[in-house]
Formats: C-alpha cells, sequence, structure tokens
C-alpha cells in the first residue's frame, strides 16, 4: 500500500475510525511519512468529494463529516486471514457457498485484492474444520431481535421450548446474551416468575419486542452470572472439599461448577453446585490441580469411582497369558 490512491484510502478509514485524529497521529498511521503529506492527502480525499472537516487547537483534529459517500472495505492480510479463521472456527459450514454465513463469506472474498483473495479463498476451500457436537447455533434473525432488545432495554414476549418439550410464553427483560461451551444465552429477568433466568436461544421459537423500556441492573458480569446460573438448579447435588485456599483453585474450578468459599479447616475450600451429567461433572474436577475429596451427591460420586477405576485399569499392566506354548 505504496500508492497515492492506497495511502489516501487509508486515511480515509482512518480518519473514519478515529474522529478527531490529528495530523501527527494520522502521518504515523499511514506508515511514518510527515505530517505535510499526511495533510496532502486530506487535500487529495476532499477533493474526491468526501467532506473532511478539521478543527483547531489542542482537541482538535479531523473528522468526516455528513454526506460522506460509505468507504471501501480495506484488509490488511493479517486482519483477512484472521476474519476467514474465526469464521471457521465458529461456523463449520463457513466453506459451503449455499450457506448464509459461506455466502457472505465470499461476498467478502470477492472484493479483496486479487493476491489476498487468494490466499483467503486457500484457507477457507482448504480448512476443514470439525463441528462441535454439542454447539447450538440459533436462528438469526431470532438473534437479531434480542441483541436489539438487549441494545435499547426493551422488553421482549419470548415464546420458548424447553429440553423436555413443554411449552410457554413469557415477558421478559433482556439483560445480555452470552457465548458459552458453543450455545447461545439470554440472560434475563422473566416477568413470570419474576425471577432471573437463562434461556438457550436456539430453543427460542419467537421473539416480539415490546415498547415498554427497562433498567438493567448495575455492575453486571454476563458470564459470571450465566455460569453462576449453570451451576444451580440442576437434578443431582455434588459437595467437593478441596484441600486449598479458594483463591488457589478458583481458576481450575470454575464457576460453571459450582460456589467456593471457605472450608470447615483452614486452607480448605468447599466447592457446592449443582449438575445433570455427573460424569460430565467428575471429568471437570480431575482438573483441580489439588487433592480433594467429594463429600456429597452420590451419582458424582458413583462417577468418579467409575473414571477412577477405568483410569487405573488403563495404567497397569496386563496380566501374563497363562495359555502354555505349544512344543
Amino acid at each position: 500500500m505504496e500508492s497515492p490512491t492506497a495511502r489516501a484510502l487509508m486515511a480515509f478509514e482512518a480518519v473514519q475510525g478515529s474522529p478527531g485524529i490529528t495530523a501527527d497521529r494520522l502521518a504515523e498511521r499511514l506508515g511514518g511519512i510527515s505530517d505535510r503529506a499526511a495533510r496532502r492527502y486530506i487535500a487529495i480525499l476532499r477533493e474526491a468529494g468526501i467532506p473532511i472537516e478539521s478543527v483547531r487547537g489542542p482537541y482538535g483534529g479531523y473528522r468526516v463529516g455528513r454526506g460522506a459517500r460509505p468507504a471501501p472495505l480495506i484488509f490488511t492480510q493479517a486482519e483477512a486471514l484472521g476474519l476467514v479463521m474465526a469464521v471457521l472456527d465458529g461456523h463449520h459450514a463457513a466453506g459451503d457457498t449455499t450457506d448464509p454465513v459461506g455466502s457472505a463469506l465470499g461476498k467478502i472474498v470477492r472484493v479483496l485484492p486479487e493476491a489476498l483473495g487468494a490466499q483467503v479463498e486457500a484457507v477457507r476451500r482448504t480448512a476443514a474444520p470439525a463441528p462441535d457436537r454439542a454447539a447450538a447455533r440459533p436462528d438469526p434473525e431470532i438473534t437479531s431481535r434480542l441483541v436489539q432488545a438487549c441494545a435499547q432495554n426493551q422488553t421482549v414476549r419470548v415464546n420458548y421450548r424447553s429440553e423436555a418439550g413443554n411449552e410457554w410464553t413469557t415477558d421478559a427483560d433482556p439483560w445480555a446474551i452470552v457465548v458459552r461451551h458453543g450455545r447461545w444465552y439470554l440472560l434475563c429477568h422473566a416477568h413470570r416468575p419474576a425471577a432471573r433466568r437463562t434461556y438457550r436461544i436456539d430453543r427460542v421459537a419467537r421473539v416480539d419486542i415490546l415498547p415498554t423500556v427497562f433498567v438493567p441492573p448495575s455492575g453486571l458480569d454476563p458470564i459470571a452470572v450465566l455460569d453462576e446460573h449453570l451451576a444451580t438448579g440442576w437434578e443431582y447435588d455434588a459437595e467437593i472439599l478441596i484441600h486449598a485456599e479458594p483463591d488457589r483453585v478458583a481458576e481450575s474450578a470454575g464457576t460453571a461448577l459450582g460456589t467456593l468459599r471457605p472450608g470447615p479447616r483452614p486452607g480448605t475450600t468447599l466447592l457446592t453446585g449443582t449438575t445433570s451429567a455427573p460424569y460430565w461433572y467428575a471429568r471437570q474436577l480431575t482438573a483441580i490441580p489439588v487433592p480433594y475429596r467429594i463429600l456429597g451427591g452420590p451419582e458424582v460420586l458413583t462417577a468418579a469411582r467409575d473414571i477412577a477405576t477405568r483410569m487405573l485399569d488403563a495404567t497397569t499392566p496386563a496380566p501374563p497369558d497363562p495359555t502354555p506354548e505349544r512344543p
């Protein structure tokens, strides 16, 4: 990108992306050219009919004025490849041109310069990401409505279908959307039964945005609240005594397994939670790098014993074959 045209487009992108950018910062973004050269590219943009406004003074700088036409997309090689890799990582069918995501990605590839487009297309065609069988991708239109409602703090009416097949309609204040473990969740306050709820968006059949406006809770940490919610309310209880301080095991145990609090003796931690998958829960416990003991939850205890027995059998040398050799 050394030609004047390319540098002018880069200048447009810099001003559009950083309103109030100064001449010296613009010069740095354009590859360390002089301030005078940077102002020359601003003049080229103005000659092309692009309204670049400038404000003098210590808080001044350049910004795009009203009436500007949409700028062409400009990607560096790292940006273009990173975008394709991210899409492929999250959507295994992105290489399929008949898939909506694959079609959209193809449009981006077609507007890239030929050399860069060829590299990006090669990555797109040769990559074979394996689908995450646990992932559940929701309907894009429903997700879009929920994102809009979250952004505008508007109440929604949700038609929902549970894992057991039960269906109901409820009004809710959508707080945030969280992507966790390959699934999309709506964190909200349901009006009935007036409680915090987490809904899987792939199970939402319909969303209507209502005119009612709500005030979201202050200081909300959506990921922490979701993990806490996912660790409670399931069929099987679990209580684990960990022989270490809570801050030492917080990262390995994670909030998805339950709540950590100081144990009955100094230097111990008590982990309490619930799960619908005892074997999954027992496998997650093996990531804790210090000794621990399962105090409660017979289902989790049985699963842990089964896993331990299988692991022990896998590391025990096979007994010799008792069959004698024939002469």
